[in-house]
């Protein structure tokens, strides 16, 4: 089984964005938070206020992405979303259920 890429997480980030997906806080609000997207389970780094990078995000089928800090520039899912992309999902993050 070959690992998720950062594109294919980046997508799934941009679809709870645009309100495609279903976009669920499942951990704390600051910190490493977890979150659900219709079965994809993220874990992002979030100080309550930003979106800093995406740590792991595992697919439903048990595909993983795990972050690298040796990877260049770009190859973390969080990179590749645009500025409205970013603030939409930072939204999501401080939205209170």
């Amino acid at each position: 089984m070959s690992p998720l890429s950062a594109r294919e997480v980046c997508q799934c980030l941009r679809d709870a964005a645009l309100g495609v997906r279903h976009f669920r806080v499942t951990g704390p609000r600051s910190g490493q938070v977890s979150v659900d997207i219709e079965g994809w389970n993220l874990q992002l780094d979030f100080d309550g206020q930003h979106l800093h990078h995406c740590c792991d995000c595992r697919c439903p089928q048990g595909r993983r992405w795990t972050l690298d800090t040796r990877q260049r520039f770009g190859t973390d899912p969080v990179s590749l979303l645009s500025t409205w992309e970013l603030a939409r999902i930072e939204a999501l993050l401080r939205q209170v259920d």
